[in-house]
């Protein structure tokens, strides 16, 4: 009789293996996702800057150490703090947010250190032009919320990218050419 019994929970953990394995589909949570950069104004200070909408949507499977991720930031949600400067980023000298209403990142890979994503390779599209980019995970972690009550993931993604790659070339090198690219994300699972 004990051997019927450790026989049939062996085959009942061996039926749920797979579905743990299972990739997981989260939804950024757009009140907790805020992607931001960092440029140098006149070599006098580093100027700040953030995107107020991102939405998208990020698959993972730890097991198996793979992910995917699309995420769309909206242009026009660019906040300095100082609105002529948000009009000026939205023109054609740098974001032209009447022609390209977002930013874009598409992974194409990842690596992980165990279960946490520790880069992200992909694709990112800017101002109408489309460069690979690494994001690297500064902190990463998956988990209950304990608010919300869903299985939630998140991250604190940092890049370097050189904006006259982008097409904005508007007053180097009084404003640096080498901007940070900062992704917070929460994700919540569907």
């Amino acid at each position: 009789m004990k051997i019927i019994a450790i026989s049939v929970a062996v085959a009942a953990l061996a039926a749920a293996l797979p579905a743990l394995a299972e990739p997981e589909s989260f939804r950024i949570d757009p009140n907790h996702t805020r992607p931001s950069y960092e440029v140098s104004h006149l070599g006098f200070s580093i100027q700040r800057g953030r995107f107020d909408k991102t939405s998208g949507t990020i698959t993972l499977d730890q097991a198996a150490q793979k992910c995917s991720a699309e995420v769309a930031i909206d242009v026009a949600s660019v906040s300095t703090g100082v609105p002529k400067l948000d009009d000026h980023l939205k023109s054609e000298d740098f974001f032209n947010a009447a022609r390209n209403p977002q930013i874009t990142f598409k992974t194409t890979d990842c690596t992980f250190d165990g279960p946490k994503v520790k880069s992200a390779r992909g694709e990112l599209t800017m101002n109408g032009v489309t460069r690979p980019v690494v994001l690297t995970a500064n902190v990463f972690n998956c988990g209950p919320h304990p608010m919300m009550k869903v299985r939630t993931c998140g991250g604190d993604f940092e890049a370097m990218v050189k904006r006259s790659e982008f097409g904005m070339n508007y007053a180097i090198p009084a404003l640096a050419d080498d901007v940070k690219l900062h992704i917070n994300v929460e994700a919540f699972k569907e």
